[in-house]
């Protein structure tokens, strides 16, 4: 059984902002190179934890939108 991350760990994640993240879309790349975009942070979220858990994931990219002029 794997031990969970303290706080105190550098390695531990924290929410640095509770703004939109909405400037951005969300690319879940898989072990075979295949890869899925997401418009929200939920959305790439929740392919990550499924995908993760069947062994298939590789990276979750963070892209900048366009933006529009």
């Amino acid at each position: 059984m794997t031990a969970l991350i303290e706080p105190t760990d550098p390695r531990y994640f924290r929410c640095t902002s509770d703004g939109s993240y909405d400037r951005h879309t969300y690319k879940v790349v898989f072990n075979n190179s295949k890869a899925l975009k997401f418009d929200s942070w939920e959305e790439a979220q929740a392919c990550w934890f499924e995908k993760k858990a069947l062994g298939q994931f590789k990276t979750i990219e963070v892209l900048d939108r366009k933006r529009m002029p």
